[in-house]
């Protein structure tokens, strides 16, 4: 129980979260779990580690998609890419970071545990599969880290500011889209 109560308390907080930005009260939080505010706090300390946990459990859902076994390097990147692309411009990623990048001033401290948990962590772990790649010759060697930085500016950059003041795109599919930024990517990166 304890355990479903706290993912009850994580998809109410999203939800929240998604609508109204930092200003969600716990108590509506609690409310939307159907627990007590005791509860919440139970599970999570105060607010500020709920907002964190929140970013880093929709960061983690596109990070699976990385450790998937038994690809080559393009299907591999190909597959994590629409994962990324789906997670960070469809509707709650792009309400997500609406409702993140306001708090960013008020709450530094909170913002640079927030990215270091999510995107950060991202960073982190697809420069440890390019690097992997690197190794194993299917890259040019370069900077790990620096290659994955520039693999999700391109897969997300340009579009999410498209996505943000609501410009339609091409009518290109989103994974012909995907396909040709991973290909794009990897010619950049070939040996």
């Amino acid at each position: 129980m304890p355990q479903e109560n706290r993912e009850r308390v994580l998809r109410a907080a999203t939800s929240s979260f998604l609508a109204r930005g930092y200003a969600s009260s716990v108590d509506d939080i609690a409310r939307r779990a159907g627990v007590a505010k005791q509860t919440v706090y139970h599970h999570f300390p105060n607010k500020d580690e709920l907002f964190k946990e929140v970013a880093r459990d929709l960061s983690q859902r596109v990070l699976i998609e990385l450790a998937a076994p038994g690809t080559d390097l393009r299907q591999g990147l190909q597959r994590f890419a629409l994962a990324y692309r789906q997670r960070s411009l469809g509707a709650q990623g792009i309400s997500a970071f609406r409702t993140l990048v306001p708090e960013v001033p008020r709450f530094r401290a909170v913002a640079r545990a927030m990215y270091a948990s999510s995107a950060g962590e991202m960073v982190r772990r697809l420069a440890e599969k390019l690097e992997r790649a690197m190794d194993a010759g299917e890259l040019r060697r370069d900077d790990p880290r620096f290659a994955a930085e520039m693999l999700l500016s391109m897969l997300a950059g340009l579009d999410r500011l498209k996505k943000l003041f609501g410009v339609n795109g091409e009518g290109e599919s989103e994974a012909h889209r995907t396909a040709r930024i991973v290909d794009c990517f990897l010619r950049a990166y070939q040996k």
